[in-house]
């Protein structure tokens, strides 16, 4: 992956199993971080945590781009931002109807009860259709 730095930028790395997301030079990233949510600008200082389910955003110029994200790890320095995900969409390549039927089942299962041997799985694809109808909104 290509490392430029431009003045007033940090260089965005969005990388899944799959594929590399993004991959350019941003004035802004918003992560939602284990410990919470937090916002990244050039020369910020260095620090490395775990990422959780989530919406991230980040500006380019004066548009504000949407991904919802899914669990793994954040890597900050002054310069760049590299985010390692499960999971990583953005707005306009989630299905909204794919996102909503998934928050349907996963509410059922959740429904049955904590004896369901679904239920923590449930949980997760609940919280990760919920971020995903909520970013693919943003389109």
């Amino acid at each position: 992956m290509a490392k430029e730095q431009t003045s007033g930028k940090v260089m965005l790395e969005v990388v899944t199993p799959e594929r590399v997301v993004v991959s350019e030079p941003v004035s802004e990233v918003v992560l939602p971080g284990i410990e919470g949510e937090f916002g990244v600008l050039p020369g910020h200082i260095p620090f490395l945590t775990a990422l959780k389910v989530g919406e991230m955003t980040y500006k380019k110029g004066n548009k504000v781009e949407h991904l919802a994200v899914s669990w793994g790890y954040v890597e900050v320095t002054h310069d760049s931002v590299k985010v390692l995900a499960e999971t990583a969409e953005r707005a306009v390549d989630i299905d909204v109807g794919r996102a909503e039927i998934a928050r349907q089942e996963a509410e059922k299962i959740l429904t049955a009860g904590k004896d369901d041997p679904e239920y923590e799985k449930a949980r997760a694809r609940l919280e990760k259709a919920v971020v995903r109808v909520q970013v693919a909104k943003r389109k």
